[in-house]
């Protein structure tokens, strides 16, 4: 299982990358693309199946990641033409119409907020990115190494303290080396620990939701991780926060004064 994820994250890892780089409509491609299929575990997981709901979702997942390019309000319009629109297309048999609802702001907010921050510069989206990605090694590797008290037995029994403290160093580390050495704020050696906090609240939300609804991945696309789901969990709680920061900043972090 660690050489698939370690196999999977060498092929996603660099494309990630590669769009964030190039930017544009490259990396909002590439947003939409994910988002499109994050509607679809999200409507297998939450709906009992893809139906005209979920392609609600997808369509407006899809939408967001295109708006958000130039008109972030239209994209956030795009949403909430969506949670309305959803719950009355989606007759699926005992599922609460809420989890439509839930779907659009789950997937829609994060897909805007990542594809705006492209729009700010490379710093930003990079920062956000690779921080997630520290929080995610460092609790992976301070949990087997460390082990110690659970951190939520009840919601995802493998989690740690000592994970949740490895992850949030790891990303003070990406935070540090941004300053350090790319010459930015130095604000973002205490931000980013915060922002793995958010990171790892968002993997713990989404082991809840998989326990809720009793499966163990939210798909098989992705080797070793399971679904975009299980690897977004992260990002999709980080990149609101994210894109909070850098507006109250006054916009990419290159810029902050």
């Amino acid at each position: 299982m660690l050489r698939q994820r370690i196999l999977s994250s060498l092929v996603l890892g660099p494309v990630a990358l590669a769009a964030a780089w190039v930017g544009g409509w490259a990396f909002a491609a590439l947003a939409a693309l994910a988002a499109a299929l994050l509607a679809w575990e999200w409507a297998r997981l939450c709906l009992g199946g893809f139906g005209p709901a979920g392609a609600v979702l997808a369509a407006m997942g899809i939408a967001a990641a295109l708006l958000a390019m130039r008109a972030p309000l239209a994209a956030f319009a795009a949403i909430a033409l969506a949670m309305p629109l959803a719950p009355l297309l989606d007759k699926s048999a005992g599922r609460a119409l809420a989890w439509t609802v839930l779907g659009c702001a789950y997937i829609g907010v994060p897909v805007v907020a990542v594809v705006w921050l492209s729009g700010l510069g490379r710093q930003s989206l990079l920062w956000l990115l690779l921080t997630v990605w520290a929080t995610d090694i460092g609790a992976y590797a301070a949990g087997r190494l460390i082990g110690g008290p659970r951190l939520a037995p009840r919601i995802s029994p493998n989690k740690t303290w000592a994970g949740l403290a490895g992850g949030a160093a790891l990303a003070a580390g990406v935070g540090w080396a941004a300053s350090a050495l790319a010459h930015l704020p130095a604000e973002l050696i205490w931000i980013s620990p915060l922002l793995a906090l958010v990171a790892q609240a968002g993997d713990l939300a989404e082991s809840a939701l998989k326990r809720h609804f009793g499966v163990k991945d939210t798909s098989r696309l992705i080797p070793g991780h399971g679904g975009l789901l299980d690897r977004l969990d992260g990002m999709l709680a980080a990149a609101p926060v994210a894109a909070a920061v850098c507006l109250v900043g006054g916009g990419d972090i290159g810029q902050w004064r």
